[in-house]
């Protein structure tokens, strides 16, 4: 196994693809058992009909009263939390190992770079493939509990749809890669990529005859096809596309890998190119991000900060304009439903109580977004220890606690500037489109979801001390979507409180809605202060590297 490039790479991929394959398998069930107690007379299949249309943005609210349709409805954006994984592996497959210069050992053996390149993709993509197995498998099972009418054939196309689409991503990591010195800015990109691609794909849900912008994500073409709905079936075509896209992507990567110095970057045209500055001999000592740990973090985190930073207010901007678009839509199409009726009683009316309704709905998105900046953050972190490049910090006169701590503060200062902008770009968008919202709570949902991206920052920092980087990304990328499987479906399912507990999401609440409780606040902050002070410990003590 270890004489094939392929087999030690699939090898690697091994833990992912259980956790991942089963773990994405359970989400698609999850809804199923829910959803069969939701649909049982007629009136009540009614009733889930209206209120799936209520929420179109999310997905196409098709055939929402049957075990398949409520299924994919249910789970909507959210499936693509699975692209989390080839993301951060894309980016590290030739970047990473770049970085660590193993890539020259490796290209030491007679084997030339475009057959590593594409052993390496392969593995990937048959990773995928694995998992597409797993969760085509385990939904089939699963609708054959709750008497689903998808069959073996069905669960496994939904599996390849969703593997297609990762590795079109996969592709973009891959590919942005070799325009950058290190993987972590990649990984940067492409979630930047993912999260615009899924904001295109739902403009032709939320503004009518606006199909022709969709077509330019990759996501309308994953939702082409809904293979778990049998009367809706799957697009061969839309699968091609991907495919296509996946292949040009990998393709050009690989190319480029092919033509460049190892551990370089791809030059890019001189239009495109940063301006030079003049050679110096002289160190720039008086330089303000070499004045402390704390600003020579703050500056090695600047670019991905104002990347996300601008993903995420621009989400959370588009997501007031979608609820303007929707809420007037809803109203007149569902006017005369008597369900509808039911729940816009039960939502305070038309007015402030109900767009944050809506709202609120759509905002549980942004606490992930952040979290997953914080999981880019402790990566960053734990590699840079792998890599050894602390041991030239750690022998200068500062101590390992405040070498630790100092790292932390800069991402604490970055994640209080995403939450900042955030809520400015939103508060300005609902004015501008004319979306009434309670100021204090808007505030409160925006603001409160830093202390989230805190505590995930923190549990990371302190599972480095024992993790080196690949496990310690994985497992609070791992923790991260099991809070949201827990927050997501739990409720659905009936879990018991005590459960629901264990998960951020929980304690986040619904802020727009009732606000922020403070308790639930001081509960994050704590885990949050106890898991760091561990982790500072941890560092102090141990050897570096081990």
């Amino acid at each position: 196994m270890f004489r094939s490039i392929f087999l030690k790479t699939l090898r690697d991929y091994r833990i992912a693809i259980l956790g991942w394959g089963i773990g994405m398998g359970l989400v698609i069930v999850s809804p199923m058992a829910s959803v069969a107690t939701l649909i049982s007379t007629p009136q009540q299949r009614a009733a889930l009909a209206s209120l799936a249309a209520s929420f179109a943005w999310n997905a196409d609210p098709v055939k929402a009263d049957t075990v398949g349709g409520y299924a994919t409805f249910k789970i909507g954006i959210f499936v693509f939390l699975i692209v989390v994984w080839p993301l951060l592996a894309a980016s590290r497959m030739l970047r990473g190992e770049e970085e660590r210069s193993s890539l020259d050992v490796l290209l030491s053996v007679p084997r030339t770079r475009v057959r590593v390149a594409v052993e390496k993709v392969a593995a990937m993509w048959a990773a995928l493939l694995a998992m597409a197995v797993l969760i085509g498998v385990i939904a089939f099972l699963g609708g054959k509990g709750f008497k689903a009418d998808f069959t073996l054939v069905d669960g496994l196309l939904f599996g390849l749809n969703l593997a297609l689409i990762c590795a079109v991503f996969g592709g973009v990591a891959l590919l942005a890669s070799q325009f950058t010195q290190e993987r972590g800015p990649a990984a940067g990109i492409t979630a930047f990529v993912l999260l615009f691609a899924i904001v295109v794909d739902m403009v032709h849900r939320v503004i009518p005859n606006t199909d022709w912008v969709s077509r330019f994500s990759p996501i309308y073409y994953y939702n082409l096809s809904k293979p778990l709905i049998p009367s809706y079936g799957t697009s061969a075509g839309g699968m091609l596309v991907q495919l296509g896209l996946a292949a040009v992507l990998s393709g050009a990567a690989i190319w480029l890998f092919a033509r460049r110095d190892v551990g370089s970057t791809v030059a890019l045209p001189r239009w495109l190119s940063l301006p030079r500055r003049a050679p110096t001999t002289a160190l720039p000592v008086r330089d303000w991000s070499l004045r402390s740990v704390y600003t020579r973090s703050l500056g090695m985190i600047g670019i991905p900060t104002f990347w996300w930073t601008l993903g995420i207010a621009a989400g959370a901007g588009w997501m007031v304009v979608v609820v303007q678009q929707l809420v007037g839509r809803m109203q007149t199409l569902l006017a005369g439903s008597p369900a509808f009726q039911h729940l816009l009683i039960q939502m305070g009316g038309a007015g402030a109580a109900f767009n944050a309704s809506f709202l609120n709905a759509m905002f549980q998105l942004l606490p992930l977004l952040l979290m997953a900046f914080a999981v880019t953050q402790v990566n960053r972190w734990s590699a840079d220890e792998d890599d050894g490049r602390l041991e030239i910090v750690l022998s200068t006169p500062h101590s390992r606690i405040l070498v630790l701590l100092g790292r932390f503060a800069a991402l604490a200062t970055a994640t209080v500037a995403i939450g900042l902008v955030t809520l400015a770009v939103t508060a300005i968008a609902a004015s501008v489109v004319g979306v009434a919202l309670d100021g204090t709570n808007l505030a409160e949902a925006v603001l409160g979801i830093i202390p989230m991206g805190l505590l995930v920052a923190a549990i990371g920092y302190l599972a480095s001390g024992w993790l080196r980087t690949a496990a310690d990304t994985g497992l609070v990328s791992f923790l991260l979507a099991a809070w949201f499987f827990i927050s997501f479906i739990g409720p659905d399912l009936n879990w018991p409180d005590a459960t629901l507990r264990v998960s951020p999401f929980y304690y986040y609440g619904s802020p727009l809605l009732h606000g922020l409780q403070l308790a639930n606040v001081a509960v994050l902050l704590g885990v949050g202060i106890v898991a760091l002070g561990l982790a500072s410990l941890r560092f102090a003590r141990k050897d570096i590297g081990v």
